[in-house]
């Protein structure tokens, strides 16, 4: 990816160093900001120092004192990613008592997440994120799109980024995306295309082949639409079976029986199995080991619409996933936490793979970078990393008249290897043309191999 650089870094503390901490650093430190990194763990703290330029601290991140050997007193961002959430909202309310920074914290427990808007105002909290809430959220849109392989959300809900792949002999097979307009009228937009492990962002002359996998942006209602125009299934699965009956389940469970889709859970913990009947009492809960080939065909997995591996293993789920290809043509989604041998991860077909500490990563980033932007206005609205994080998707609020506002797309000096893939003024989505302008108080859409965008302007050469 092409990195965009900014001399205006922001102060931000990390409370963690597991999987989330780890990837925030990554993420962070590479854009220029000046990190520090608190856990009681003093081997993860050198660890992370070792490999990227960031200060650590070894010690309880809800300390007065270590928070202010760690500079809460002049720090921009407090992020609280520990395995504890209570320890995650203690840290943000030691933080904001004594410094005047912005607090983050990942809280996971249903009992809380279902009071964030109290815990944000009473805390003075920023940012709540829940991880298992947020992949649940993200299984379920596809679960009720399955002929994708992700659906990510823009515009608050209207309009939608949609991956596929082009099979063999589909109406898409060698057609160039000039034509697709003549064809499907001009209100999608193919944004991405992965050929052979590449990534492109397509001109107009760009030819499209069977085995192509691609993202196009549209409005909600033009997303079956055009889907189905070009032969894919467009309604919901009928029913799913979750193994594994931890928060992730339960949180998908809910939403998935709420769109009317039948729900079987099987769990190994009887205790759980017992909360898990209470707490939906609609859904099938099955007392068993979710590993037993006997006890999957028993419970029905050549015959379901869909197949979501939830377990705390990555190993186990991608083994799963691997056994329900074999004896059953189910939709696929594995939830995946660690990031090892993502290149063999890569090579398997695991349908839709879901990773949760990118998903929470992603939303704090896009904060990072609008507060980096303006400590007063959140710029941001939206941010994804697609194809392994060799595109940014990124949806700008657009909050005053600027050298993008007023002036056709085709005039504009933008950067290579970046699309305006849609406006979305007063509601309704726009996939624009050259003759279209941005204007103040729309948010638009920016679809690029660059990273580290934090403004609107930084579409510009």
């Amino acid at each position: 990816m092409q990195k965009i650089k900014n001399d205006r870094g922001l102060s931000i503390i990390i409370v963690g160093c597991g999987k989330v901490g780890t990837t925030l650093v990554e993420q962070l430190s590479r854009e220029g900001n000046d990190v520090t990194v608190v856990d009681k763990d003093a081997k993860l703290v050198q660890t992370l120092c070792g490999m990227y330029d960031v200060m650590g601290i070894v010690g309880n991140g809800a300390s007065y004192s270590v928070q202010m050997e760690a500079g809460i007193e002049s720090a921009d961002l407090m992020i609280a990613v520990t395995d504890s959430d209570e320890l995650n909202l203690f840290c943000c309310v030691v933080a904001k008592q004594v410094g005047h920074c912005a607090t983050i914290a990942r809280v996971r427990t249903p009992d809380y997440s279902s009071e964030v808007g109290y815990l944000c105002d009473k805390l003075g909290l920023t940012m709540i994120i829940n991880p298992e809430m947020e992949a649940a959220k993200e299984a379920s849109r596809i679960l009720n799109l399955p002929s994708a392989l992700e659906v990510n959300s823009f515009a608050h809900g209207q309009a939608e980024m949609i991956k596929f792949r082009i099979p063999q002999g589909n109406v898409l097979d060698g057609m160039n995306l000039i034509n697709l307009g003549k064809n499907f009228g001009s209100k999608i937009l193919i944004c991405v295309v992965e050929r052979s492990g590449k990534v492109y962002i397509p001109s107009g002359a760009f030819r499209l082949a069977h085995g192509d996998v691609i993202s196009f942006v549209a409005s909600r209602e033009m997303t079956k639409q055009f889907l189905k125009a070009i032969g894919f299934e467009t309604g919901q699965v009928k029913n799913t079976m979750i193994i594994g009956g931890g928060k992730a389940a339960y949180y998908l469970a809910k939403q998935l029986l709420q769109s009317g889709i039948g729900v079987k859970i099987i769990e190994f913990d009887p205790a759980r199995c017992e909360e898990l009947t209470t707490l939906l009492p609609k859904a099938v809960i099955i007392n068993g080991d979710g590993t037993n080939e006997d006890l999957l065909k028993e419970e029905g997995i050549e015959y379901v619409d869909s197949f979501v591996p939830l377990t705390g293993i990555d190993e186990e789920n991608i083994l799963l996933t691997l056994y329900a290809r074999q004896v059953s043509n189910a939709k696929l989604i594995t939830k995946i936490n660690r990031i090892s041998f993502h290149e063999v991860i890569n090579g398997l077909d695991l349908g839709s793979v879901i990773y949760p500490r990118y998903i929470t990563a992603e939303a704090i980033i896009a904060y990072a970078r609008a507060k980096r932007n303006s400590m007063d206005s959140n710029s941001i609205e939206t941010l994804y990393h697609l194809f392994d994080h060799q595109v940014e998707a990124i949806e700008f609020r657009v909050t005053e008249d600027s050298p993008v506002t007023n002036i056709p797309l085709r005039s504009l000096n933008s950067k290579s290897d970046l699309l305006i893939a849609f406006i979305n003024r007063n509601g309704s989505i726009l996939i624009p043309s050259g003759d279209d302008c941005i204007m103040k108080g729309d948010t638009v859409m920016i679809v690029t191999t660059h990273t580290g965008f934090n403004d609107i302007k930084d579409i510009l050469r």
